[in-house]
């Protein structure tokens, strides 16, 4: 078998690039489960450690922040020192931490341990993407790579539902809390011998770099931007309220209802289901109708949902109080997730996609702990009082993401689909900075052109000429 120094353009003709795929991927199944896991063991947590519902929170919140604080702080480190040890040593001390928070006997030691896993998450999520970009070459091959590791981060926030639910139900919060750390060491063992020793770094960190300082422009000039701005208040508002939801939710279903953590979570699942099935086909859907029209459609799901639950009151009936606020939410993702990241990155230089796409994900990651924090204020002292408050908060921050997908397309000319997800989804693929993975198309789609092209793509002179001189001798008459 190839060891780890195999060259990237023959990675995927060998089993050995498939592994490292599985590897990668797997580590991104890990991340994205931590959000739906703690979710749903939260009230068994709170019962046995005595934390009330304003502490608890930092269960999701504590791993949110780490992971979204320290995104750019993580791809600047690894610019250093390379990917493959941080990559590495952040698996090792992921598993030490899941192993320490389900053997936590007090809140505080807890929650130490969800901020060191958000750390964690930190590093391995842009460095697995900047991996694949360096051992996979550009086109189909890294196209397919980067489809594979986008459905198991989608299937991620699925599975923790699932497994926390099984785990907790039957064994007891602790073994949900430590169950990451087993498939953590496997991938680090495997890991070892699979990552390779030159593995890129996240973003082209190098090269933003090398462009800031020929452009003369930081950071602040590219969050001016207002495509950027709408796609990271759009993705905080809809992540936030989602997470706020699972809060409420798992809380008021468990304590008031009565019912099971695996009920619990199994009430969830078809929100997630819906956004892992449409992965395949959110690039085309942004490229047809264009990222701004998607957005804006699929924002006003989600806070028509929460609207719902106000009525929320006592033990609810599935079908009629839950589970329509359940599918709108996860229409609101099938809509908006890709085509934010797409908008988010659209007109940007190849070389700034990596740090942009940065700015992106911590947005995703801090409007997240931000708004499971507002919603934990909103929680009443006891479950006995009820949660509208905290529904309310959630259907306003659903609102205000709405409301910012709307400036997008009001008064003035919407995003035309050819442009926006053809040609800035197409270069999402190449981006290794830690951007959302669920940014994907098919291979191929996207490279249809039109009119007569040059050799390297540019429109043909005689054409040019051609169109020049119809509309010369259209103005003379």
């Amino acid at each position: 078998m190839p060891t780890a120094t195999t060259e990237p353009s023959t990675t995927t003709l060998n089993p050995a690039g498939r592994a490292l795929l599985f590897v990668l991927s797997g580590t991104m199944l890990l991340d994205a489960l931590e959000v739906s896991t703690a979710a749903v063991t939260l009230p068994a947590v709170g019962d046995d450690l005595g934390l009330p519902p304003a502490s608890s929170h930092w269960l999701i919140s504590g791993f949110a922040l780490a992971f979204g604080g320290l995104i750019l702080v993580a791809g600047r480190a690894v610019a250093r020192v390379g990917s493959r040890r941080p990559y590495l040593l952040a698996l090792l001390v992921f598993a030490a931490a899941s192993v320490t928070g389900g053997l936590a006997g007090d809140g505080p030691l807890l929650m130490a341990t969800r901020v060191i896993k958000g750390a964690c998450a930190a590093f391995t999520a842009p460095v697995g993407l900047a991996i694949i970009a360096a051992a996979f070459p550009e086109g189909t091959a890294r196209t397919r790579a980067m489809s594979v590791y986008a459905l198991f981060g989608a299937g991620g926030f699925t599975c923790g539902l699932v497994v926390s639910g099984v785990l907790t139900t039957v064994l007891g919060w602790r073994w949900t809390l430590a169950a990451p750390a087993p498939a953590a060491l496997v991938l680090f063992l495997a890991g070892l011998r699979l990552v390779p020793r030159d593995a890129g770094v996240p973003g082209g960190a190098q090269a933003g770099r090398t462009d800031r300082k020929r452009s003369g422009q930081g950071d602040g000039g590219v969050l001016a931007r207002g495509r950027l701005i709408r796609s990271c208040l759009g993705a905080a508002t809809l992540n936030g309220s989602f997470w706020g939801l699972l809060l409420v939710g798992s809380l008021h279903l468990q304590a008031v209802a009565g019912w099971t953590a695996l009920q619990t979570a199994l009430a969830f699942v078809p929100a997630t289901v819906l956004l892992l099935l449409s992965v395949p086909y959110s690039g085309r859907l942004a490229e047809r109708y264009g990222p701004a029209r998607l957005i804006a459609i699929g924002a006003a799901a989600p806070p028509a949902g929460y609207a719902l639950l106000l009525r929320l009151d006592g033990t609810p009936s599935y079908l009629v109080d839950i589970l329509p606020t359940v599918l709108l939410v996860g229409a609101g993702y099938v809509l908006c997730f890709a085509a934010l990241h797409i908008q988010a990155t659209a007109g940007v230089p190849e070389s700034r996609k990596g740090p942009v796409s940065g700015v992106y994900q911590s947005s995703v990651q801090l409007g997240g702990a931000l708004a499971v924090w507002l919603t934990a204020l909103a929680l009443p002292a006891t479950s006995a009082h009820g949660h509208h408050a905290a529904i309310g908060l959630i259907t306003a921050v659903g609102t205000l993401g709405f409301l910012a997908a709307l400036a997008g397309v009001i008064g003035r000319r919407p995003d035309r689909p050819e442009r926006s997800a053809r040609n800035d989804e197409g270069s999402d693929h190449d981006d290794a900075g830690g951007g959302s993975p669920l940014s994907l198309r098919s291979a191929g789609v996207g490279t249809a052109e039109r009119g007569p092209r040059g050799p390297r793509g540019q429109p043909s002179r005689h054409g040019r000429h051609d169109r020049q001189g119809r509309a010369h001798r259209g103005g003379r008459g």
